[in-house]
């Protein structure tokens, strides 16, 4: 593999860690809020609620599915993704 090959490889790998980071840390401040909800009176400011960016278009390439489909699979196994989350980002990269 030549040096770009490895650059971009490297490049999918560092930004695949990442979101799966950023996730982890959502899901986690998002379960901490929700404890500190239940032990503080209920006379606070509701919470806001984290909104997905719309879903970037999937190129046609099927090599492309299913590598993303492999992706959002190991997501799910890990526990970032729970099974509701997992089938309707399925949905989404099925349908187009």
């Amino acid at each position: 593999m030549g040096l770009i090959g490895g650059m971009a490889r490297t490049a999918v790998v560092a930004g695949t860690a990442t979101a799966v980071s950023n996730r982890v840390s959502r899901r986690q401040a998002n379960r901490w809020a929700t404890q500190e909800s239940y032990a503080q009176p209920q006379q606070q400011a509701p919470q806001q609620v984290y909104v997905a960016p719309p879903p970037q278009p999937a190129s046609s390439g099927s090599e492309d599915v299913i590598a993303q489909l492999e992706r959002l699979g190991k997501l799910r196994d890990e526990g970032v993704l729970t099974d509701a989350e997992f089938s309707a980002q399925k949905a989404r990269i099925l349908a187009g």
